[in-house]
């Protein structure tokens, strides 16, 4: 069998045998100025599998060293996508291994003095990348963004070609994890047969799925900027630290402006590295309906010798205590969904025209706050977090962590994972915790140890955001809960467990809680999921499992049990899911996981106007319920 050399290179994309390269310690995202421009690569690219038995023939062969439709045929790819779910080929779709893509691109002369950089904003999940048959960068690990400089490598006066191969293969050290397992019994199963088991309930979507960027920027130039504001009085408190890549022992002339949001200047400072006021401030606040959005942006102008850069950020300060979390200061209770940027028949491809609905339909629900679950959602998406002032659970993929994925290697792959999405969204004023998973075995000896260190290393990264995983394991055998800020547990009463009764989720989920808050008294608690399954259009009267009726049925009984809780330490209820999205086939799932509270087209189900009237209501005691439902959510005096 052809298996060996196939795990060599399931070594290779795991991270085993590679180290993430990226230039500098920054990732800021690419943004023109009068000393930057920025072009996109995103098109049409040429695409082909590597579907030899062991997945090796492109490296045999060496494909990047030559136009990729020299090596087979090709076909036309969309970047970004997913390229599961591009073609009509089922081959495609369910492919597992290396995926190579190639093109085209000029850079112009003038360039010759400058940085130049190529940046992805997301290869899921390994990629090694080449420049006219030279390699530029690699990445181990999907969902956030890598780059490398590329001037050695380009043609100044003629085309370059740029080469990526992705693998998608995960294993028990990547994140997520996963296995592959192979099929030996050549009566049944073809010669070097092999499929891949996933840890998490969701389709392994594959490819380049953010923008491919050009970007240029001064020799000596702005590689980060950390900005961590406070509040005194009427007055917002702006820390920074500049850090520049390139200088040397150079000395740089440095001029730092913070910028409203009509462009004044409102406070500025000469070094890289101070503390600034913003008089009589305007602070960034989640929206609520009868506010509108009043998630207010300021600007960070960093002009250090030749180079400017423009970093928008919020002010505003988050905090806990054992009955909640606080915005400002203030008690903030979470009435929001969790999402999937892949819950759409486009896969995990970046989508402006999605990304525009989603936050119309959030704000249709009265949502003001999401998780990103179960990876880092694209920068676009937190863009509008920051600006539309929708508060961001930010989850990193630890999805389905078991007890073979808690070894040294795993807990150094996580930490820089953790070291790269805090990176990445560390000025965003939308973000206000850190999830360091979804769903892991934490109630196994190993986790304590595991969890205790990817926790506390995500809060010596970031000390002014909160930091949790979600569990879905019982208060008196999670072993890890105590490191996290807020406990976040997912219970699905109802429908996994007493499938179909629903006159028991007060009892247990009451039951629950209190058990919780008993074993952690100071700890506040958060529903990270609830939910269940819904084929849209479907009904019955009594209702019934995946009718429209049973969804709203159990999520009204989980509403009763949060209202008895929310005045006190409870602060925030997560529904799964804001919309239908795509799982690996299987008998439990039909077309993917159906417990959205819209259909993967956005359109809403019964329970998107249950719940659109209580979050609604939440935000407005005079709300009035619409009556052209039959569901909506009952008063209080009629619980």
């Amino acid at each position: 069998m052809a298996s060996s050399a196939f795990h060599r290179l399931v070594l290779v994309a795991s991270g085993v045998c590679a180290v993430t390269m990226v230039t500098g310690q920054g990732m800021l995202y690419p943004r023109s100025s009068e000393s930057r421009v920025v072009n996109t690569l995103d098109g049409m690219w040429s695409f082909r599998m590597d579907d030899s038995p062991s997945r090796d023939q492109g490296f045999t062969d060496q494909w990047w060293t030559k136009p990729l439709k020299q090596t087979g045929d090709v076909i036309p790819m969309a970047v970004p996508s997913s390229y599961n779910d591009v073609t009509a080929d089922r081959a495609v779709r369910d492919f597992v291994g290396w995926a190579w893509y190639e093109t085209d691109f000029f850079v112009s002369s003038d360039w010759q003095d400058r940085v130049v950089s190529l940046r992805f904003g997301s290869v899921h999940y390994y990629a090694m990348v080449w420049v006219n048959g030279q390699e530029a960068v690699r990445h181990n690990g999907g969902h956030l963004p890598f780059e490398g400089v590329i001037n050695d490598m380009v043609n100044w006066t003629s085309s370059n070609r740029l080469t990526v191969a992705v693998n998608n293969t995960l294993t028990p050290l990547t994140l997520p994890p996963g296995s592959i397992e192979w099929q030996k019994d050549t009566s049944r199963y073809p010669d070097g047969y092999f499929v891949q088991n996933l840890q998490m309930d969701f389709f392994n979507y594959a490819g380049i799925h953010r923008h491919v960027q050009i970007y240029t920027k001064p020799r000596i130039n702005i590689d980060d900027i950390i900005i961590v504001t406070d509040i005194q009085g009427d007055n917002g408190i702006v820390n920074y630290n500049v850090t520049l890549a390139g200088n040397g022992d150079q000395s740089v002339s440095v001029k730092i402006n913070v910028l409203d949001a009509d462009g004044a200047v409102v406070a500025s400072s000469s070094r890289l590295s101070d503390q600034v006021v913003i008089v009589n401030v305007t602070l960034w606040w989640p929206w609520t309906m009868t506010t509108g959005t009043p998630a207010y942006m300021y600007t960070l102008q960093v002009m250090a010798g030749d180079d400017v850069y423009r970093e928008p950020f919020g002010v505003r300060t988050v905090g806990v205590t054992s009955q909640g979390f606080l915005i400002n200061s203030k008690p903030f209770y979470c009435h929001g969904v969790d999402k999937h940027e892949d819950s759409d028949i486009r896969g995990k491809g970046l989508d402006y025209p999605l990304i525009a609905r989603d936050f119309y339909m959030l704000k249709w629900l009265g949502v003001n706050c999401f998780r990103s679950s179960h990876y880092p959602y694209a920068e676009e998406i937190l863009d509008q977090a920051d600006r539309q002032g929708i508060v961001v659970i930010n989850e990193c993929p630890g999805v389905g962590i078991r007890e073979n994925n808690m070894g040294p290697e795993n807990v150094a792959h996580h930490k820089e994972v953790m070291w790269e999405f805090v990176r990445r969204d560390k000025n965003r004023p939308a973000v206000v915790m850190w999830s360091t998973a979804n769903e892991p075995r934490s109630d196994v000896p190993k986790a304590e140890l595991y969890f205790g260190e990817v926790i506390n290393y995500t809060r010596s990264l970031d000390p002014s955001r909160l930091v949790t995983f979600i569990s879905n394991k019982d208060y008196n055998t999670d072993r890890a809960v105590k490191f996290v800020d807020v406990i976040c547990f997912n219970r699905y009463y109802g429908w996994y467990k007493d499938t179909g009764h629903t006159e028991v989720i007060k009892l247990q989920l009451a039951t629950d809680i209190k058990n919780w808050r008993k074993t952690h008294p100071t700890k506040p608690l958060l529903m990270s999921e609830y939910g269940a399954g819904t084929v849209a259009g479907l009904h019955q009267e009594p209702s019934y499992v995946f009718t429209e009726d049973y969804q709203v049925e159990l999520m009204s009984e989980y509403h009763k049990v949060f209202d008895t809780y929310r005045a006190q330490y409870f602060t925030g209820e997560l529904v799964w899911n804001f919309a239908d999205f795509i799982t690996a086939e299987g008998v439990t799932r039909v077309v993917g996981n159906k417990k959205g509270v819209l259909t993967r087209q956005r359109q809403p189900k019964a329970s998107a106007h249950l719940l659109r009237d209580r979050y609604h209501a939440m935000f407005d005691s005079k709300y009035v319920p619409s009556n052209r439902y039959r569901y909506r959510y009952p008063k209080r005096e009629e619980l």
